[in-house]
């Protein structure tokens, strides 16, 4: 029987450039995609994954994260006050229980699997999940639950994977995988960023993973790979020879990346379009800008 995965580490310690100057003085993970933060998106997702252990790999500044989470007694008591059940409720469903958060600091810049192998003395020895906030998936049922469903009958390590076109796989670490029906597919190998015309496949890893502890042991060499970081990737590839337990997974839904603004404009309009109370003024404004656009030409 598998241990159940109830911990997940949320790397959150970049500066967000991309999204200068916005990112000056907030950070990124707290732009909010309609109304609320990418960081909730990513733990509202873990939640109804069944996590109940949320470890934020931060650095300086990063302080409004974890208070996003806890309890605002004045803003309740004013909602309460004045009849708002329905503001009291949704605020309230921000809120974390106590000790639920925990955080460690990155320091320095070293990579993905540095970020997570910072929080190796909250992990302990046992299974667990990682989840990008830049990485917004929208899917019926929520893209980690679907991992962690499919994690109880494999166990071992599992990467969510999507289809990307060719040319843009230099930009995603890449499985090497069998030609395969089905969303779970056993991996021979992964290569981090290929270059052009050198990937094995058009399958490429995204932000979500399940990761056994001897991940975290094969990041204590703080092997650098591309880039010069030190890769997640890698460290999971060695598992690959090591173990034989490495997994894509296909899941169902639709991945926003958020850590671009071309991504982040696209799942504001998509998170928009899909909300009942905003649909119809959101499609009408949508449909008069094209045809503006369009009498323009």
């Amino acid at each position: 029987m598998q241990k159940k995965v109830t911990k997940a580490v949320f790397p959150i310690a970049g500066m967000g450039t991309r999204f200068l100057p916005a990112t000056k003085a907030t950070p990124k993970e707290i732009l909010t995609l309609v109304d609320r933060p990418l960081i909730q998106y990513a733990v509202d997702e873990a939640r109804a994954a069944g996590i109940t252990e949320f470890i934020f790999v931060t650095s300086r500044g990063k302080g409004a994260l974890e208070d996003y989470f806890d309890r605002a007694p004045e803003l309740e008591a004013t909602l309460k006050a004045k009849g708002k059940t329905d503001l009291l409720e949704l605020l309230q469903a921000t809120n974390l229980d106590s000790g639920a958060i925990a955080s460690v600091r990155q320091n320095e810049a070293l990579g993905l699997g540095h970020a997570v192998w910072c929080a190796r003395h909250l992990i302990g020895d046992e299974p667990f999940a990682v989840l990008l906030p830049d990485d917004v998936i929208a899917a019926e049922k929520p893209c980690l639950q679907q991992m962690i469903e499919a994690h109880a009958e494999t166990g071992g390590n599992m990467v969510a994977a999507m289809e990307v076109p060719a040319e843009k796989t230099a930009s995603y670490g890449v499985l090497d995988v069998p030609s395969a029906i089905g969303p779970v597919l056993p991996v021979h190998g992964m290569v981090e960023k290929p270059a052009p015309g050198t990937a094995p496949s058009n399958l490429a890893v995204i932000g979500r993973y399940i990761l056994t502890p001897q991940v975290l042991r094969n990041l204590e060499s703080h092997q650098t790979g591309a880039g010069g970081e030190i890769q997640l990737t890698d460290a999971i590839e060695k598992e690959i020879a090591a173990a034989g337990n490495v997994y894509g997974y296909r899941f169902q839904g639709r991945r926003y990346d958020c850590g671009s603004k071309a991504g982040y404009l696209q799942a504001t309009v998509a998170f928009g379009l899909a909300r009942d109370d905003l649909r119809d003024d959101l499609e009408a404004f949508l449909y008069d800008m094209l045809a503006m656009r369009q009498a323009a030409e």
